[in-house]
């Protein structure tokens, strides 16, 4: 599975990824890391990506080969829920002109 990673997110206890494949986004994964040493991730295959469950333990193994040296899924410290998604938008915040600063 030829993927490219992109991190779009990045706190002191959790990381966000877009898994893409000729530019097209497959997944999105957020990764936490927990004070007990483990990593607890959500992985959301995006609808019409074209990424079936006989593909998942792939993008697993390539999320996990690149980015979590310390935790595998064999030392039971990480784990995964896997979910199927679509993206229906972003929301940001706005200022609001109206409230006066």
């Amino acid at each position: 599975m030829n993927l490219t990673w992109k991190r779009t997110l990045r706190t002191a206890s959790s990381e966000r990824f877009l898994a893409l494949r000729d530019g097209k986004d497959l997944a999105a994964v957020d990764l936490h890391y927990l004070a007990n040493g483990t990593v607890a991730g959500t992985v959301i295959i995006l609808k019409g990506a074209g990424l079936d469950e006989s593909n998942i333990e792939q993008l697993l193994s390539a999320l996990d080969d690149e980015f979590l040296p310390d935790v595998d899924l064999e030392r039971d410290n990480l784990t995964y829920t896997v979910v199927l998604g679509e993206v229906l938008g972003n929301w940001e915040a706005e200022e609001n002109p109206s409230m006066g600063a």
